[in-house]
């Protein structure tokens, strides 16, 4: 396949960058380090390129930060996505090098959406989350060792002391993020808006904020598919298939399950939704999972137009 001139590949790993650049022609590669990627990302603003590479959550963050210093525009696109271009598109070899020119291939072919800056603030924030969703996940797992083990009181002594030091990890964290969404005057305003909404508490709204910078800047529709709750079609010829949510960001989809089990509950047109859709016979997951999808596109309302909730 031939790449045109303007679009980088970026193969990522722990310790190297593998980059296909169209204008050279084979792949190179660079150390995953911040000086390395300083000299790359600087090339790359001179050419006027723009870079496609996977979301690999902590190993990009130097690449991420490098290329928005020297402005130059990126897409990081969903690996399972990624893979899926590369069979449709012959790369059937999986090596660094061949991942660089995939991504690059795939850039030029469908042109991803550019990756939106991320503020310092909400970057340091999403950090704090992800740590205090894995302390929760160890916590909970300690939690049902303790079961298993209710005949042992050596063991049952080393989970308690585990439990406690989690106990107190999970509040220091959660101080922490109070901390910094009520120092910065964005995510401070952003919290209360969203707050405002039934069912939304300081959990739900902190991994709102730490999770969907895209939020308010979307459409409904768009969203909601990002987040996965929108529902996709099974059908094919005279086949009608049972529409499904699916993909997406599970992390931030629960949390809008657990809201929407509150505002489920509460006086507003969420109880009166929820109560609609089981009358008309839909399962109770089912209308809570169509319940969380309308508390997203409220929520993306409000953060578009930075407004609290109305009753």
């Amino acid at each position: 396949m031939n790449i045109a001139p303007g679009i980088v590949g970026i193969d990522i790993s722990k310790r190297f960058l593998d980059v296909f650049d169209p204008r050279i022609g084979r792949p190179e590669r660079v150390a995953n380090t911040e000086p390395e990627i300083q000299v790359l990302a600087l090339r790359l603003a001179a050419s006027g390129d723009r870079a496609v590479f996977e979301a690999t959550g902590v190993y990009d963050r130097i690449l991420r930060r490098a290329l928005e210093s020297a402005g130059v525009g990126f897409s990081r696109v969903d690996p399972s996505r990624a893979r899926a271009f590369a069979r449709a598109a012959g790369f059937l070899a999986k090596t660094d090098a061949v991942d660089a020119r995939m991504l690059a291939a795939m850039g030029q072919a469908l042109q991803p959406r550019l990756e939106e800056v991320v503020a310092p603030a909400r970057e340091r924030l999403a950090g704090l989350n992800a740590r205090r969703d894995q302390l929760v996940a160890m916590r909970a797992q300690e939690r049902n060792r303790r079961a298993e083990h209710r005949d042992d009181p050596d063991i049952q002594a080393s989970l308690d002391q585990h439990l406690d030091w989690l106990d107190a990890q999970v509040r220091d964290l959660d101080a922490r993020i109070r901390r910094l969404i009520a120092a910065d005057l964005e995510l401070r305003q952003a919290e209360q808006h969203l707050r405002s909404v039934p069912g939304v508490g300081p959990v739900a709204a902190a991994t709102l904020l730490a999770r969907v910078p895209e939020l308010g800047r979307r459409s409904p529709k768009a969203i909601a598919a990002l987040v996965g709750l929108a529902p996709f079609n099974a059908d094919s010829g005279a086949r009608r298939g049972h529409r499904a949510i699916r993909g997406g960001r599970k992390r931030v989809r629960d949390a809008l399950y657990m809201s929407a089990v509150t505002a489920a509950r509460s006086n507003t047109v969420f109880s009166t939704f929820y109560s609609r859709l089981r009358d008309a016979g839909k399962p109770p997951k089912v209308a809570l999972v169509a319940v969380a999808r309308k508390l997203l596109t409220t929520l993306n309302a409000i953060a578009r137009t930075q407004t609290p909730f109305k009753a």
